[in-house]
C-alpha cells in the first residue's frame, strides 16, 4: 500500500508542477484582454472633446440590439465616438494585430529574433508606391479607393515578389538569400523614393507625412476594406503555426519529417506580406510593433507559435 501510494504521489507530482504555470499563463492572457479593452475604452474617450469613459461604455452598451437605454449624453458624443474615434481604434487594432502576427511569422521563418515585418522590403516598396502616387499626381481615387493606400499596397506586394524571384536558386529560396535580396531591393526602392521626393518638393511633405504613419482617416470604409484581408491572413497564419513550429528544428529535419519546406516558406512569406502590406497601406510605416510584440507574447505564452 505504501509503495502504491508513493508511486501515485510521484505520478501526480509533474501535474502539480505543470498546472500552476498554465494557470498563470491563462491569467496573463485574461489580463492582456482586459488591457486591450481598457486601451479601446481610453482611445475612444480621449481627444479634443473629452468623453468620460463611463459614458463611452454606456453608449457602447446602448447599441446592443437587446437593450433599450435612454440617451443621457449629447448627440455630438455619438457622432464623435461612432464616426471618428471607434473607426480609428479599430484601424489601430487591425494594424497592430497584422504587424505583430507578421513579425512573429518572420522571426520563426528566419529563426532570427530580430526579424520584423519590413525585413524583406515590403515597407520600402509600400513607401515607393505611396510616394509615386503622391508626387506623380495620380487621381485621388481609383475604383472607389484612395489611390495612396492602393499604390502602397501594390508597391509592397510587387517588391516582395521581386525579392522572392531574385532569391530563388533553382526550386528553393534559401532564407539567407531572401534576407540579402530583401535588403538589396529595399535599398533600391528607398533610393527611388528619395529621388521622387527630390523631384517634387511639393509632394515631399505629404510623402513624409504618410511615411511617419498615422490614423487620421475618418469613417468605417477603410476598416471594411482592411478587415477581410487581415482576418483571412491571420487565420491562414494560425493554420500554419503548427508547421512553423516544426520548421524551428531545422529545414533538413523538417524535410525528413515529410514537410514541404519550400512550399511552406512561400506560403508564409506570401501571407505575412499580404497582411503587412494591408496594414502599411492604411497606417503608414509603424515601427517596432512587429519586432517587440512577438517577444512580449513569447514571454507570456511561450515559444509555441499557435499561441
Amino acid at each position: 500500500m505504501s509503495a502504491t501510494t508513493a508511486e501515485e504521489r510521484w505520478l501526480r507530482q509533474p501535474a502539480r508542477e505543470i498546472m500552476p504555470p498554465m494557470r498563470r499563463r491563462g491569467l496573463l492572457f485574461v489580463l492582456c484582454g482586459l488591457a486591450l479593452g481598457l486601451a479601446v475604452l481610453l482611445g475612444a474617450a480621449v481627444g479634443t472633446v473629452a468623453i468620460p469613459p463611463q459614458t463611452v461604455a454606456q453608449m457602447l452598451v446602448a447599441r446592443l440590439p437587446f437593450l433599450h437605454m435612454a440617451a443621457q449624453w449629447p448627440a455630438t458624443f455619438e457622432t464623435i465616438l461612432f464616426e471618428i474615434r471607434l473607426p480609428r481604434v479599430a484601424l489601430m487594432a487591425l494594424s497592430g494585430a497584422a504587424l505583430a502576427a507578421s513579425g512573429a511569422t518572420y522571426q520563426g521563418l528566419f529563426r532570427n529574433p530580430l526579424a520584423d515585418p519590413y525585413l524583406i522590403g515590403v515597407a520600402a516598396g509600400a513607401g515607393l508606391g505611396a510616394t509615386l502616387a503622391i508626387t506623380v499626381g495620380l487621381p485621388h481615387t481609383v475604383w472607389g479607393l484612395n489611390v495612396v493606400p492602393l499604390a502602397a499596397y501594390l508597391g509592397g506586394l510587387m517588391t516582395v515578389t521581386l525579392v522572392v524571384l531574385i532569391a530563388r536558386v533553382g526550386r528553393t529560396a534559401p532564407v539567407t538569400t531572401l534576407i540579402l535580396a530583401g535588403v538589396a531591393v529595399g535599398s533600391f526602392a528607398v533610393s527611388l523614393t528619395t529621388a521622387l521626393m527630390l523631384r517634387s518638393p511639393d509632394g515631399m511633405r505629404r510623402a513624409f507625412g504618410w511615411m511617419l504613419g498615422g490614423y487620421s482617416t475618418v469613417g468605417w470604409d477603410p476598416v471594411q476594406v482592411m478587415a477581410p484581408y487581415v482576418v483571412v491572413g491571420l487565420a491562414v497564419l494560425q493554420v500554419y503555426a503548427r508547421l512553423l513550429n516544426v520548421l524551428q528544428l531545422d529545414e533538413e529535419q523538417a524535410r525528413q519529417l515529410g514537410l514541404n519546406v519550400e512550399r511552406l516558406k512561400l506560403t508564409l512569406v506570401a501571407t505575412a506580406t499580404l497582411v503587412t502590406a494591408t496594414a502599411v497601406a492604411f497606417s503608414g510605416l509603424i515601427g517596432f510593433v512587429g519586432l517587440i510584440v512577438p517577444h512580449i507574447m513569447r514571454l507570456i505564452g511561450g515559444p509555441d507559435h499557435r499561441r
